[in-house]
């Protein structure tokens, strides 16, 4: 049984979170927050497997209560819920230590597909807005946000090349692994390896990179 914490400020929505979790098997909530500090207080009682985490809450925002989480239980897989209007945010929170991202009126079946694939150790990049967060990040990139990858894929195999475009479509490795007819850990094997090779940190520099160096799909 997957054990899920929900973190969100509106109660109402927070309730339809719990009740759409509640719902599906092998996945149950084990506790409610309405702030940061509350979440902070309620992994230290239900130690959850996943975290969804909404950004903006009052007293001790979502940023911050994912990092605070993350010092004193380094093994907690949290996903930051967002909205649109809050793609700046999205760096940040995966900064913070957070595995992924969703936005708030995902499909139910993408909702529960991230929480398993979180559960399961793997990164969530929601497909609705990681082009977009891709474009921001091209246009406006932190300072010193993949500026050491080296520009040329030769060191990347046809099989890795392939994996990079699919990371920057938004899939999870379970999704990659349908795909291209391998198993979930040796896509895992193939994700971890380009990361070594470009020297990158998490999946959305991965899509970053592959945008910048015309290895990812154009938009339709």
């Amino acid at each position: 049984m997957i054990r899920v914490l929900v973190a969100d400020d509106q109660d109402l929505v927070r309730a339809g979170i719990v009740a759409t979790i509640d719902a599906q098997e092998g996945i149950a909530v084990v506790g409610e927050a309405a702030d940061g500090a509350a979440a902070l207080r309620a992994v230290a009682v239900c130690a959850p497997d996943v975290i969804l985490m909404d950004i903006r809450m009052p007293r001790t925002d979502g940023l911050d209560a994912t990092r605070r989480i993350l010092a004193t239980e380094p093994g907690a897989r949290v996903i930051v819920l967002t909205t649109f209007d809050a793609d700046d945010l999205v760096h940040a929170a995966l900064d913070a230590g957070a595995c992924g991202y969703l936005v708030k009126d995902a499909p139910i079946a993408e909702l529960t597909t991230a929480i398993r694939a979180a559960a399961r150790g793997d990164a969530v990049l929601s497909p609705a807005i990681t082009s977009r967060v891709v474009e921001r990040l091209l246009a406006h990139p932190p300072a010193g946000f993949v500026a050491a990858v080296p520009p040329a894929a030769e060191s990347l195999t046809d099989r890795e090349l392939e994996v990079v475009r699919l990371v920057a479509d938004g899939l999870s490795n379970l999704e990659i692994a349908r795909v291209v007819h391998l198993s979930e850990a040796t896509v895992k094997t193939h994700v971890g390896r380009v990361l070594t090779k470009l020297a990158l940190r998490d999946r959305v520099q991965v899509a970053v990179w592959a945008h910048r160096h015309g290895v990812a799909r154009p938009p339709v």
